[in-house]
């Protein structure tokens, strides 16, 4: 553990961070990056091999087409320039899970570079974040450390497997904000459809290197690099647990030492795992057996028109296009296949806005209950918009719709049915509500000049009193305005 001495009285704001983060991105192709063997997440151990994996002499590499694709995907997506022409590079570093003793990765040529994204700040406004390089590797294996007393354990599973790996400039000011970039850059892999994003099973990794400075010093001060961050939320808090601490050394005298920490999640601390190393401590060179990648200008046309509507143009189009609230907006592109479902809704016939607000408040409800992705959910688009569609039309009422909902869940007949067969559908003939109306306003004529002397909460009287008649069918909103016609008449 590194303990931070005790903070001297010096304001916070005599210091700024700066964050730069390097997320890496298993790609799910169907095979690893330079060998015809699966790629599947979750077999047995080392079953998943080839004597390339297993760093056997002679081997050769064979490169992976979807790699190139996915990544180029992903620099278009992020306003990368994309390099015509890119080399593969040996990073050579010695560990039990690389068997080779090397990782196929890029160095000085990579394949994406200087591009950006925007994030959405707390206060509203939007920051850039500017994206240094993009560039492919093969992933290492994976050692097991509790699984034997004595020794560690070798699962060769992951090694190969095709990484993406997205570094950007230190443009990032505080743990907020790497949050943010962080939501984004999974959104857009995920909607990529070239990542899953999940960083409790290690297919979307984070590292962060953060220093401090006297506010408007330009140098960069000494970083450090946290590495073991398994989900968003960690990386927020170890970036505040290693800011404080920077920011309580220096104030004690001390001075900042560049590092690896390892974050422990469990104890809320960090711990040194080694010194940090720099770009020639890898040794790169040029890796001799995997040919330059050429990306043409026909093939970038072919993948910049392959790629779906990204989130903050959809999210813009549902505010513009649909008159959506932004914060509904945001929540139904969270996901592409929530925005995807959302759509499928609207195009069978649903208004945009009953449509957001079941979606946001109902479906989303039962997902985080059953802990399921909305391609789990029981109720298939037409299916919601035809409940949609009996509530816009009055067909139905508010709490009618909620019954029929979660009748929905269980049952796979469509809402009308379920409706009649539950006697909900509202009762909108005039012919059967007129007598009804009139045979109360004559049964209450101080009730009358009550509301004509402006008593209008007895509207609910009313409307209440007919509903009793009707054994809840009347549809009350026509109730409601032939109560006030009849009266007028009257008056």
């Amino acid at each position: 553990m590194l303990e931070a001495p005790s903070p001297a009285d010096v304001p916070a704001a005599e210091f700024e961070t700066v964050i730069g983060l390097e997320v890496h991105a298993q790609l799910l192709t169907a095979s690893k990056a330079f060998a015809p063997v699966s790629n599947r997440f979750g077999n047995q151990p080392n079953t998943q091999v080839t004597p390339l994996c297993l760093g056997h002499p002679g081997t050769l590499p064979l490169l992976n087409e979807n790699l190139v694709n996915y990544i180029v995907k992903m620099g278009l997506a992020t306003h990368c320039q994309i390099a015509p022409r890119s080399i593969f590079a040996r990073k050579n570093y010695f560990y039990p899970d690389m068997p080779k003793g090397y990782q196929i990765s890029q160095f000085d040529k990579p394949i994406c570079h200087d591009g950006h994204i925007d994030i959405e700040l707390e206060d509203g406004s939007t920051k850039r974040i500017r994206i240094k390089r993009i560039h492919m590797e093969e992933d290492a294996g994976k050692s097991i450390h509790d699984q034997d007393p004595q020794n560690t354990l070798i699962d060769l599973n992951r090694s190969g497997t095709p990484l993406i790996e997205i570094v950007t400039e230190p443009d990032i000011s505080s743990p907020a904000e790497a949050y943010a970039y962080l939501v984004r850059i999974k959104q857009i892999v995920q909607y990529l459809g070239i990542c899953d994003g999940n960083m409790e099973e290690g297919s979307l990794r984070c590292d962060a290197n953060i220093s401090i400075r006297p506010v408007g010093e330009t140098r960069l001060g000494t970083r450090t690099e946290l590495k073991n961050m398994n989900s968003f939320r960690n990386v927020e808090r170890a970036l505040i647990y290693e800011i404080e601490r920077q920011r309580n050394l220096v104030r004690a005298g001390g001075a900042v030492i560049q590092q690896t920490l390892l974050w422990d999640a469990n104890k809320m601390e960090t711990r040194q795992m080694r010194s940090k190393e720099e770009a020639h401590d890898y040794r790169y060179f040029p890796e001799p057996d995997i040919p330059p990648v050429i990306v043409t200008p026909e093939m970038l046309q072919e993948l910049q028109a392959s790629l779906p509507e990204l989130p903050e143009d959809r999210k813009k189009r549902f505010v513009v296009a649909m008159e959506l609230p932004l914060s509904d907006a945001e929540m139904l592109t969270d996901t592409r296949e929530m925005a995807d479902y959302f759509e499928a809704v609207c195009q069978a016939g649903a208004n945009a806005k009953l449509a957001a607000n079941l979606i946001i408040t109902e479906v989303r409800r039962v997902l985080n209950e059953e802990g399921v992705s909305i391609g789990r959910f029981p109720v298939d688009p037409a299916r919601l918009a035809g409940l949609l569609s009996l509530r816009q039309a009055d067909t139905i009422s508010s709490s009618a719709m909620q019954t029929i909902f979660n009748r929905m869940l269980e049952d796979a007949g469509d809402a009308a049915s379920i409706a009649r067969s539950l006697n909900l559908v509202q009762v909108s003939d005039t012919s059967f509500l007129e007598p009804l109306v009139d045979q109360i306003l004559a049964s209450n004529p101080d009730k009358v000049n009550a509301y004509r002397n402006g008593k209008t909460g007895l509207m609910g009287f009313f409307v209440g009193q007919i509903m009793q008649q009707s054994k809840g069918k009347a549809n009350p909103k026509l109730v409601s305005e032939l109560i006030t016609k009849k009266i007028n008449e009257q008056g």
